[in-house]
């Protein structure tokens, strides 16, 4: 009980002042800590904010090169989508170049082969040189619209090829314009900016990342193929222009060919024909002057009828003389004579008479052959002169027209130089 009412033990001074001293010297250690701290703080401070501050530039300088980067390829995409365009447009109106082409020499086919199907009747019907022409020229026309079908065909292949370039220059320049608005948005930013966020999901790389050398790689694939595909519309155009320049020579050559055979031919069927209309008139004046003979021959053997009536009348009155005055006198005799002399003149008028008529029916079956032969080149030079060569004069209107888009091709050539010196 006494113990529990004694008080704690008393320190010796030594210890009260050991006690403060290490007080104090805690006390200052700990805050020569805290200072140090404090100064390593600013320090670290200080330096972050440089790196930050350095880091930060770095990148806005990376994002700046992005930029035009971007923007250049950009530009090269667009240079070369305008190209491809421009290319397409003309190929095109090449395109139509060709179909028109096409489509006249179809029809111009139909004419040489028309021509072919009307020409000729009887004797006209003849493999003479306006035939050869015209089968020459229909063969001619079928080889040109095999050369032009199959070229329209590789024309419309290249407007795919081209138009597959373009939709993929279209891809990648929309690509590019989102690119750069994003990275433009991006540049715009700064630590000031409102409404910037923390993103945590933003350090994951999801999707389909690609190298910078791939990204380079995809727009030059695309635009190598556009180059491509613009250098092979330049060589198609040049093919188009000789083929038309070509095909459109040898239509012409082969259609003077055939009007000249043709000219030559009706010079030569109208010669014919008034030849036989100079043998038709000769005929009928034949005709006429040979009905005139038959008429004189009916005309002399109806007059002999009176002096053989007369001798046989007196013959048949003289045999009733009677008895010994029945006497076979000379009268007798010449009247006997005389019946057999005009029998025998009237036999050879009848014989004159049968062959007139014969050459009479001669000269008429030869008038109605010329006539039907003057029928057949009166035909023969309708269907050649009229039907033939006017269908024909149309041709020389197309074959004009066709050279007028050859002097616009060439326009079409010279503005393409004069653009490629420009650029150059």
């Amino acid at each position: 009980m006494a113990r529990l009412l004694q008080g704690p033990s008393k320190l010796h001074p030594s210890e009260w002042h050991n006690a403060n001293s290490m007080q104090r010297a805690s006390t200052e250690a700990q805050k020569s800590r805290s200072e140090c701290m404090t100064a390593e703080s600013w320090r670290l401070v200080d330096e972050i904010e440089k790196t930050t501050q350095k880091t930060q530039s770095d990148v806005n300088k990376k994002l700046e090169q992005r930029r035009e980067e971007i923007k250049f390829w950009r530009q090269e995409l667009d240079n070369k989508l305008e190209q491809i365009v421009h290319e397409t447009e003309i190929l095109l109106t090449f395109k139509n170049r060709l179909e028109r082409a096409l489509e006249g020499c179809k029809e111009q086919l139909v004419i040489a082969q028309k021509c072919l199907l009307y020409r000729r009747v009887g004797i006209d019907l003849v493999h003479d040189e306006v035939e050869q022409e015209l089968v020459k020229e229909a063969e001619v026309l079928q080889r040109i619209i095999a050369l032009l079908g199959h070229t329209l065909e590789q024309t419309n292949e290249q407007i795919r090829r081209n138009r597959s370039a373009k939709y993929n220059l279209d891809m990648d320049l929309k690509d590019k314009f989102t690119a750069l608005t994003i990275d433009d948005y991006c540049a715009s930013l700064t630590n000031d900016t409102p409404y910037i966020i923390y993103a945590d999901n933003a350090m994951k790389l999801e999707g389909n990342f690609v190298s910078p050398e791939d990204w380079i790689d995809f727009s030059n694939i695309n635009v190598e193929k556009a180059d491509k595909q613009r250098n092979n519309s330049l060589a198609l155009k040049v093919l188009i222009d000789g083929i038309l320049s070509q095909t459109a020579n040898d239509m012409r050559k082969q259609c003077e060919m055939v009007n000249t055979a043709f000219r030559n031919r009706v010079k030569e069927v109208k010669d014919a024909k008034h030849k036989l209309e100079t043998l038709l008139a000769m005929v009928m004046d034949e005709t006429a002057s040979q009905e005139k003979n038959i008429a004189a021959l009916k005309k002399a053997i109806a007059d002999k009828e009176g002096p053989v009536k007369v001798a046989q009348t007196r013959l048949e009155v003289r045999n009733h003389r009677p008895n010994v005055e029945l006497c076979y006198d000379t009268v007798h005799s010449s009247l006997m004579s005389e019946v057999q002399e005009i029998t025998k003149n009237i036999q050879r008028l009848k014989d004159a008479l049968a062959q007139a008529q014969t050459e009479l029916k001669g000269l008429s079956r030869r008038q109605l052959s010329l006539e039907e032969e003057i029928k057949v080149k009166e035909n023969t030079l309708y269907i050649d002169e009229v039907l033939c060569m006017q269908m024909r004069e149309s041709l020389i209107g197309k074959l004009g027209k066709w050279e007028g888009c050859l002097s616009v091709s060439a326009m079409l050539r010279f503005s393409f130089i004069l653009e490629s010196a420009a650029k150059n």
